[in-house]
């Protein structure tokens, strides 16, 4: 029997082995996954093939990136233009590639971090989003630094905002990026336990508090934010209820939806490190896990963990 989540309007069921990769592929953890005007599904993850291109029937296109990144691959943003941004915070660079792999672009310089805390671009980026009316990419700068960039499509840095800290305006560790159609830029600030609207110059606007360490963030076609909530805080990573779900927000940061169980897993339904998620045409829901980092490789002995799952919408 399929197992179905959500509610209401937003209902899914869990597609069982949807990702048709040969089974000695170690993914270990998918840390990014976006899907291209064309519902083709990319998966960012640490193990031998970066990229892995699918189809919306999860069969296997292509594969790039071979060599490319570290072993940090974090983020991943399909623009509407179908260019594909990889973050890579063991690289401190934010690369542009076009749908086949050819790189396009490069922010940042390959293993020159800027210095901790100094507010330049980058020290360990996250993640980064695509203005759909501007073209303007904005970078989440994120393990060693607090800040969020702003660059013209031509790679040219037009600001930057943010400082360590908890008030309004400022971060522990902004995550991941969204922007809606107004051009409203929404910062998942992880260690904060929120999310932080602002508009496109980085005037504060307002947040939407008690997310637990919001990782993976993307907005559908009908306005549903989908928001992953990753377990690790250390202390109390064995206690339930602390992440290891995905949680639906609306447009003004009411949450509307939820599911996962109180306690991790690798049943249908429930999850382990959500840290990336993304839609589809169809309001399809693709999340990746970074079980391996979170969970498995604290194991004895370490154990490759389930790290991708796909939600099909009912309704």
């Amino acid at each position: 029997m399929a197992t179905t989540v959500g509610s209401g309007t937003l209902t899914f069921e869990f597609v069982d082995n949807w990702a048709k990769i040969p089974e000695d592929w170690h993914l270990m953890d998918v840390a990014g996954v976006a899907v291209d005007s064309k519902d083709n599904v990319y998966l960012f993850n640490r193990g031998e093939h970066p990229i892995i291109v699918l189809d919306r029937d999860g069969n296997l296109l292509r594969t790039w990136g071979e060599g490319a990144f570290s072993a940090r691959p974090h983020g991943l943003h399909i623009a509407p233009d179908d260019s594909v941004f990889c973050i890579d915070d063991g690289f401190h660079v934010v690369r542009k590639y076009d749908t086949e792999g050819k790189l396009l672009m490069t922010l940042g310089t390959d293993n020159q971090p800027s210095a901790k805390w100094g507010g330049e671009p980058f020290n360990r980026p996250t993640h980064c989003a695509v203005s759909a009316k501007t073209g303007n990419i904005y970078v989440s700068d994120g393990y060693g630094n607090a800040r969020v960039h702003k660059y013209a499509p031509d790679g040219r840095h037009l600001l930057s905002w943010g400082e360590p800290g908890i008030d309004p305006g400022q971060f522990i560790r902004p995550h991941n990026v969204v922007i809606d159609a107004d051009d409203n830029i929404y910062i998942a600030d992880r260690e904060a336990h929120r999310v932080q609207v602002f508009d496109a110059n980085g005037k504060y606007i307002t947040m939407w508090s008690n997310i637990h360490r919001p990782d993976g963030i993307c907005l559908d076609n009908e306005g549903n934010f989908f928001v992953g909530e990753l377990n690790g805080m250390g202390g109390v990573d064995d206690a339930p209820n602390m992440g290891h779900r995905v949680t639906i927000y609306n447009l003004s940061g009411e949450r509307i939806g939820l599911f996962g169980t109180p306690d991790e897993g690798e049943g249908p339904g429930q999850f382990i490190a959500p840290h990336g998620t993304a839609t589809d045409s169809r309001g399809d829901l693709y999340v990746g896990e970074v079980s391996f980092t979170i969970r498995g490789k604290h194991m004895d002995p370490p154990q490759e963990l389930r790290c991708f799952q796909k939600y099909a919408r009912v309704r």
